[in-house]
């Protein structure tokens, strides 16, 4: 069985957790795309503003999970191993 050191072990967690952080992107770029869907939909039919921001709420609090999950790995990869 191999044995790592410690400064590989830092340095693996500490790529894992810039890799983790890629993960930011997706959220970004989801609610970017649900906000202008939105407007999108409220500008052809103004009656649903309400019904269209609620759902539109909902999902971007949903995409935005991922990215704090992410944060959460990363920075448990960084306080616990780096």
């Amino acid at each position: 069985m191999m044995e790592f050191n410690q400064f590989f072990v830092q340095g693996m967690a500490l790529l894992g957790a810039g890799i983790a952080m890629v993960a930011g992107l997706g959220p970004g770029i989801g609610q970017g795309i649900a906000a202008s869907k939105a407007a999108e939909a409220v500008g052809r039919n103004p009656e649903s503003a309400g019904k269209v921001r609620s759902l539109m709420v909902l999902g971007i609090a949903l995409a935005e999970t991922t990215g704090l999950y992410a944060l959460v790995v990363a920075l448990l990869l960084i306080f616990l191993k780096g």
